[in-house]
């Protein structure tokens, strides 16, 4: 039986579930649930701490994990990257006082306040800067209004919350980061049917059915704008001077494809979502 974990609170969990239950899994039903087993896929979830799932799939106690790069990489855990799922996505920056800081060597020998001590050790020691880090559980950015530390290392949305705080953004990007599937050391293999389930999960929610009928003398023009994956599905109608077709599209070009496709002279263009796909 495949033993998974989940992130039992957090930015991640709720996507992962919903993930999870798209992608046909038993998932749990009270969030003080921490153990679901799911004996018709032969799968066993457990719901554990964000920071503690890389720890456990790097020991080998479970198989595989979602949870974020960057909880993955503080952890310095030897589990391996399996998949990028494409959601949680965050970014780490530096930020100081208005003015302080203007690059990265400004910050030698001062105090870093972060709740990803590794993270950013790593990340400066690349670089050549030696800090003292401050690690702290959450709220960062009041570390240097109440005087512990000279600067933080933070995830940065809008940057709206170091602003309020006194603060600015300098420096380098120090990691985009998405939630991953990973795995025990060489146990990748292990998990390739969840990860066929998740890439149709992904792809469902990254593309959209298009169909439409399209003049028989303009389907090669019409095929430039939706060329699908491999290629789009033509089919005779029984007025031959038309064609009907049917491709995939990303969906966020879902509009300006429909605009691109009747400008051209296509008709009856339909969009219809997608459940579940294998690609």
């Amino acid at each position: 039986m495949l033993r998974v974990a989940i992130p039992n609170k957090g930015i991640l969990s709720d996507t992962a579930i919903t993930m999870l239950r798209e992608a046909g899994y038993a998932t749990r039903r009270d969030p003080k649930e921490l153990h679901v087993i799911d004996s018709v896929n032969n799968i066993e979830f457990f719901y554990l701490r964000p920071r503690d799932i890389a720890t456990y799939v790097g020991s080998g106690s479970l198989d595989v994990g979602l949870t974020g790069l960057d909880l993955l990489l503080d952890s310095r855990s030897p589990a391996e990257l399996v998949e990028d799922l494409r959601f949680g996505e965050s970014t780490f920056r530096f930020a100081g006082p208005v003015g302080a800081f203007k690059d990265l060597k400004d910050l030698e020998g001062k105090r870093v306040a972060t709740a990803y001590v590794q993270l950013v050790e790593d990340f400066l020691a690349k670089v050549g800067v030696s800090v003292e880090l401050v690690k702290l559980d959450g709220a960062v950015e009041t570390a240097v209004r109440l005087g512990v530390a000279d600067a933080v290392a933070d995830v940065v949305s809008t940057g709206n919350t170091l602003r309020q705080a006194g603060l600015e953004i300098f420096g380098p990007v120090m990691l985009h980061s998405t939630a991953h599937l990973i795995s025990a050391p060489g146990k990748s293999a292990v998990a390739a049917n969840l990860l066929r389930r998740l890439r149709g999960v992904v792809v469902a929610r990254e593309y959209v059915i298009f169909d439409y009928d399209c003049p028989a003398e303009l389907v090669d023009r019409a095929s430039e704008i939706t060329p699908g994956i491999e290629s789009p599905t033509i089919s005779p109608l029984r007025d031959q001077e038309w064609v009907a077709v049917r491709a995939l599209v990303r969906t966020s070009e879902t509009n300006s494809t429909m605009d691109a496709l009747y400008e051209l002279g296509a008709r009856a263009i339909l969009v219809s979502a997608i459940h579940a796909a294998r690609i």
